[in-house]
């Protein structure tokens, strides 16, 4: 037998901190990704070995890119195999228990009855106020009010080089804007994470640092673009005090997710595992 943690190409977890929960993937992505089981594996066998191979990694880039509007990186790629296999020892596991009877065609059901049997079988979690701290200290920037940025972009429909729009974010500093023709957009109250999902980090940061007011040149990607920065709402340390029940809601959800976590983990040393992919 493979032992898929062990076999399966490494990678950075700390990257991967939207795949924190692995057996709730399947209702979070939905079911295409884990749809590929008369293609890949057979229509159930138990005893055939469970093969990650290029059909997985195709499906599985088509649906994160349809979600995410890009390509996954190799960590987000080895997650998405790592759904896969979790859900499909989850489905095996079902058909072994005959949990398919009146779902035999319905992939996502028995999964989810699988998932329901492992769920009835984990330990209560119990918390004290020093945990909670020190979860919530470790997790702060998903409690803080972040800073909040207002700016704007004139959105240029004719020269864009480097020196046309220089040029043209200089004449809109000093009032004497040229004729260019130009429409303008405006964002308010956008945080760190949204400008860097939709610039990239290097433009978020220079974007975060200029003085508010001016008009600027800024690279994005193989292009330039004429931003100004509004105004910045400055962010807002949260207090443990008032989001106890958050946090401890949180903290609860996350330590169950383990032993989800654990528990398919253990159930994968049943069955072989092959890959026929290669670490991206």
């Amino acid at each position: 037998m493979s032992d898929p943690t062990t076999t399966a190409p490494k990678f950075n977890p700390g990257t991967l901190r939207w795949l924190r929960e692995p057996l709730l993937h399947f209702l979070l992505i939905g079911g295409a990704v884990f749809a590929l089981d008369h293609v890949v594996n057979g229509a159930g066998d138990q005893e055939a070995a469970i093969v990650v191979n290029a059909a997985v990694d195709q499906e599985a880039l088509r649906v994160f890119k349809e979600a995410r509007g890009r390509e996954p990186n190799p960590d987000e790629l080895y997650a998405l195999r790592r759904i896969w296999l979790d859900n499909e020892i989850l489905y095996r596991e079902g058909l072994a228990l005959q949990m398919d009877k009146g779902d035999k065609a319905i992939k996502d059901r028995v999964i989810f009855k699988a998932l329901t049997m492992i769920n009835a079988g984990l330990k209560p979690v119990q918390a004290d106020d020093t945990k909670l701290r020190e979860w919530f200290e470790a997790n702060r920037v998903k409690y803080d009010e972040p800073a909040r940025y207002d700016f704007q972009e004139a959105v240029v429909a004719g020269d864009t080089s480097e020196a046309a729009m220089r040029d043209f974010a200089a004449s809109l500093n000093t009032g004497k804007a040229r004729d260019v023709q130009a429409g303008l957009r405006a964002f308010e109250g956008r945080p760190h994470a949204n400008i860097v999902q939709s610039y990239g980090v290097e433009f978020a940061a220079e974007l975060e640092t200029m003085p508010p007011g001016q008009w600027r040149a800024m690279r994005h990607g193989d292009g330039w673009r004429v931003m100004m920065v509004d105004a910045i709402k400055p962010g807002k340390p949260a207090s443990y005090e008032d989001l106890r029940g958050v946090v401890l809601r949180d903290w609860t959800d996350r330590m169950m997710a383990e032993q989800r976590t654990e528990a398919v983990r253990s159930l994968a040393k049943k069955y072989p595992v092959k890959y026929e992919v290669t670490t991206p």
